[in-house]
């Protein structure tokens, strides 16, 4: 057996995880771009480390160093990783394949490019168990379902039958938490692991990795732009900036005593529900923009199975006014928006758009729907192309409905670039060649092009860092200012909901179990439902002010 892969000595001392002078570029070699600059940091045994800063900081390029997985032109070019007394920067890609998984488990940020399409759920947790030799196929089979159970997914039978499609982003998230946690690594490094779950699920699942390591001394390298998480959950953090550590030590001393400015900023952009005022009560006249009425959605799971999505759902949306929809992952959220737009059709129940029934609606009465009612999704790398640039990204729905000139196409799509904070280095890039938070902002960028008169908001802020999260709403909220924007805003971070909303839904197993005003539904919660969401909420057992 190779020193990689033996158990850990009796009593080791000294770090499980040492990162010393890290620097990684991009680009060719003759003209590098340093994505990551002398970095260093540790893990110990049964620690908990956050690594946080804005989106482009270099935190995930970090990670994937320590795991040898840099993308594209990414590479090595100083410094040391060391792990459990093996240095990882020097491995042999072979020695490598067999370390991850086993020793060292992953969890993505992206779960729709991280699961197989045309794999079912049950058979992806049982490859990794046969890969390492901790199950035969037959015993692998029993094992994910267990796996699938512990991460928090519901009837994992059922789950294990399906494929990544019938999930919901945070249902493909769950899956790879148990992939990662099969086979009992000793080092989990989590990359925004939770950003994609409800707030009641992400719980359970943080809940389930803090008793991983009390119980087995599993270590994990935390990176996330969500503070409240790092509040609750780390015991030291790391505050990166452009490629540097600009800030390091135990989470109380950060949170509670930030030393340098970039923390201080960060701190001061992130919501809580301790000191984010509710919005105000807007006033919207005439009739609603968006009228959903008694809806509901079967969907086919095989010919023995089928599954009530959304069970008859009625809401609206008014001009100027912000409706979110809130509840667990699978809940019916995603699903009840694209009803509502018609990107999908009805089981039962009617849409009135404007007054008019657009349940039925096709040819080029629906295009036209398009112009006026937008999408931003939950996922922003699966919604852009990856083969185009980022101006022809933005500059698409634009030139699709004939709009200016291609002049003034491109002065538009540079307006909108500023409106999301990007620059115009960003132009000519691809999507594989932008964070997840930057990719974000291209969406939204794209979805305002054409100056819709309502837009789906699908957890539109879950992949931003807290400073960037906090201009989108700013300008969300200006845009519906200037031009009586309606939003159904979707998310399952509750302290962006009181911050944007106008009335809430809350949804449970495809029905609104509750709806009312913020401040109804945040200080006077009736059902026992919406209760445990708000107490859920991370960030709540240490203040981050």
């Amino acid at each position: 057996m190779t020193p990689y892969l033996s158990a850990p000595t009796p009593a080791p001392t000294g770090p499980l995880l040492a990162v010393d002078g890290l620097r990684v570029a991009y680009g060719s070699h003759d003209d590098p771009v340093h994505a990551v600059d002398g970095v260093g940091f540790t893990v110990s045994r049964g620690e908990v480390v956050a690594v946080v800063g804005e989106s482009g900081s270099g935190k995930s390029t970090t990670a994937h160093a320590v795991l040898g997985l840099l993308s594209g032109t990414g590479r090595v070019t100083g410094g040391t990783v060391t792990f459990d007394g093996v240095r990882l920067d020097t491995l042999p890609e072979r020695a490598y394949e067999r370390l991850r998984g086993a020793r060292i488990g992953l969890v993505p940020q992206d779960p729709t490019t991280s699961l197989n399409p045309v794999i079912r759920i049950g058979d992806q947790v049982a490859e990794v168990l046969r890969i390492h030799g901790l199950a035969d196929r037959r015993t692998a089979k029993i094992e994910a379902l267990r796996i699938l159970g512990e991460a928090g997914l519901d009837d994992p039978e059922l789950r294990a039958r399906q494929y990544p499609q019938d999930l919901s982003g945070g249902q493909r998230q769950r899956v790879l938490i148990g992939i990662a946690l099969a086979c009992n690594p000793d080092l989990v490094i989590a990359d925004e692991p939770t950003s994609a779950l409800d707030v009641t699920v992400q719980r359970r699942i943080l809940d389930h990795l803090q008793a991983r390591i009390a119980e087995t001394g599993t270590a994990v390298l935390f990176i996330t732009h969500d503070l409240g998480v790092a509040a609750d959950r780390s015991d030291r953090i790391v505050v990166m900036q452009n490629g540097r550590v600009v800030e390091t030590g135990p989470t109380g001393q950060v949170l509670g005593d930030p030393r340098h400015e970039y923390t201080r900023a960060l701190l001061a952009a992130a919501p809580s529900l301790a000191d984010t005022p509710v919005r105000p009560v807007y006033k919207a006249a005439g009739e609603p923009l968006l009228t959903v009425s008694n809806v509901s959605k079967t969907f086919r799971v095989d010919r023995r199975t089928s599954l009530d999505a959304v069970k008859g759902v009625s809401l609206e949306v008014s001009r100027g006014r912000t409706l979110s929809l809130v509840g667990e992952s699978g809940s019916g959220k995603s699903t009840t928006a694209r009803i509502a737009i018609r990107l999908e059709n009805a089981t039962s129940g009617t849409v009135l758009f404007d007054g008019r029934d657009i349940t039925g609606l096709r040819g080029g009465e629906l295009r036209a729907l398009r112009r006026r009612a937008q999408i931003v999704h939950q996922n922003p790398y699966a919604s852009l192309n990856p083969k185009l640039k980022i101006r022809e990204i933005i500059a698409e729905p634009l030139a699709a409905f004939d709009i200016g000139t291609r002049t003034e196409r491109a002065r538009r799509v540079q307006e909108l670039l500023d409106q999301v904070a990007l620059s115009a280095t960003h132009l000519d890039r691809k999507p594989a060649d932008l964070s997840g938070g930057q990719r974000q902002r291209v969406a939204i960028a794209r979805a305002l092009a054409l100056q819709p008169e309502l837009l789906v908001l699908d957890e539109p802020v879950s992949a931003l860092d807290v400073s960037v999260q906090a201009q989108i709403l700013n300008l969300l909220g200006d845009l519906q200012t200037d031009l009586g924007l309606g939003y159904l805003f979707i998310s399952h971070d509750l302290a962006v909901v009181r911050q944007v909303s106008d009335d809430v839904a809350v949804m449970r197993s495809g029905e609104i179990v509750e709806f009312g005003t913020t401040t109804d539904i945040f200080d006077h919660p009736q059902h026992e439902y919406t209760r445990s969401l708000l107490d859920a909420i991370p960030g709540k057992a240490t203040h981050v002010r």
